[in-house]
């Protein structure tokens, strides 16, 4: 957007963004921002995730790939769709295992989803720690990891219950994750 004024962006931005047009901006943009939807249809542009942030999610693939997880079930920066009231919202968590291969979609829904994993960014963390962690819960989603900042790189694994809130089930270290066989009832398998 090398150039274009503010004016010229608002007026030629839609006054109800879509999750296509959602698509599109994350196919354009150059710089490789995520751009994501509320249920509520509120926009938030994530930046480009730094090495740090890459080598989590990397050591989190190759754990669950190592483990028997087939690359076509366990997917990195896949958007997803997440009703909403007033239309459908799109996010795209860092990390989701799927229960079974997805048909080529830009924003699959969520019936096949079995975990997110959200690894924290500078900036992210209220985003991850408690705006998501309330999407996520609402729209059913079975299972959601948060990989914090802090020294150890804790886990926070988060189960849906009956009553359709998260509860904490452990707090791990990345390390000592990744030391252990990915259990079935961690990933709702």
């Amino acid at each position: 957007m090398n150039g274009m004024s503010a004016e010229a962006i608002g007026r030629n931005f839609p006054a109800v963004v879509t999750l296509d047009d959602l698509a599109a901006m994350n196919e354009a943009d150059q710089y490789g921002h995520r751009y994501e939807l509320s249920p509520e249809g509120v926009l938030s542009v994530m930046p480009p995730p730094g090495t740090d942030h890459a080598v989590v999610a990397s050591r989190l693939l190759l754990w669950l790939g190592m483990a028997g997880w087939p690359a076509e079930q366990v997917l990195q920066a896949v958007g997803i769709r997440i009703p909403g009231r007033d239309g459908d919202g799109g996010r795209i968590p860092d990390l989701t295992v799927w229960a079974r291969p997805l048909p080529p979609t830009v924003w699959p829904g969520l019936a096949e989803l079995l975990l997110v994993v959200e690894i924290v960014s500078p900036g992210s963390t209220t985003m991850d720690q408690i705006i998501k962690l309330r999407e996520y819960a609402a729209a059913g989603i079975p299972r959601y990891w948060v990989v914090d900042r802090d020294p150890a790189q804790t886990v926070t694994q988060y189960v849906l219950t009956a009553h359709g809130a998260y509860e904490t089930v452990a707090k791990t270290p990345l390390a000592s994750l990744l030391q252990s066989e990915p259990a079935e009832h961690q990933l709702g398998a």
